[in-house]
């Protein structure tokens, strides 16, 4: 059912996001390009954090990409989100998320070769996960307050070399080691991965409004094509 329409500061009614149902059983948030896109659009799929697991789609609007997304007039792609249950990781339900992706490619107006698979926090393992098994099905990842990855072998690091990434995380977020996330951009650079890495002095583990609602960030989102190299702000 679609979630209930809210004003931006301008007083302009903005998009509405959908909750929709998956027979893979994955609830998830949907929102479908400007009715103005005259070509395939990109598809940006987003896994939320451990705090947002449960049966309340609404509780992923109330912060960072959905809600982004949900306060926005329009937007040049398709936007996904699914939720996962309680207790649960994203790795668990992984062959779901490709389930999904698969789904929404085959009955909406994607581009495949134009997926960004984004997360936050527990989200962000999630988007490690997924992409090292298929790194073929994704153009972007932005993994946002997320761990880096330490047991990923050079070859599962060698095959995320093509997908460009950015990488956000607070400089205040006790919670992530900013050395152990430079070490794997160093280790994914000596692969030639195409990584950027952003901190924000001041932030700490909640910087997910600030991050996915950066105008450029939405720019270089939708630059990204698995059929082009893209280059990383």
């Amino acid at each position: 059912m679609p979630h209930a329409q809210n004003p931006n500061k301008l007083g302009v009614t903005t998009m509405s996001v959908e909750q929709r149902s998956h027979n893979s059983s994955l609830p998830y948030l949907f929102s479908p390009v400007s009715d103005n896109a005259k070509q395939p659009a990109p598809l940006v799929l987003f896994l939320h954090g451990g705090r947002d697991r449960g049966t309340d789609l609404n509780v992923l609007l109330k912060w960072g990409l959905p809600r982004f997304v949900d306060l926005s007039d329009s937007l040049p792609y398709v936007f996904a989100a699914p939720q996962i249950p309680a207790e649960q990781t994203w790795a668990d339900r992984a062959d779901d998320v490709l389930a999904l992706l698969d789904e929404l490619i085959a009955s909406q107006p994607i581009d495949p070769a134009r997926v960004i698979l984004a997360g936050f926090s527990l989200g962000s393992a999630g988007i490690w996960h997924i992409a090292a098994l298929h790194p073929d099905r994704f153009a972007g990842l932005i993994p946002v307050s997320g761990r880096v990855p330490k047991t990923l072998a050079e070859s599962e690091l060698a095959a995320l070399k093509d997908i460009p990434v950015q990488i956000f995380q607070g400089g205040q977020d006790k919670n992530l080691p900013i050395e152990d996330t430079e070490h794997f951009v160093e280790r994914l650079r000596k692969v030639g991965g195409k990584v950027d890495l952003t901190v924000l002095p001041e932030g700490d583990h909640f910087i997910a409004d600030e991050v996915y609602s950066d105008p450029k960030l939405q720019q270089w989102l939708v630059s990204l094509s698995r059929r082009n190299t893209a280059v990383v702000v």
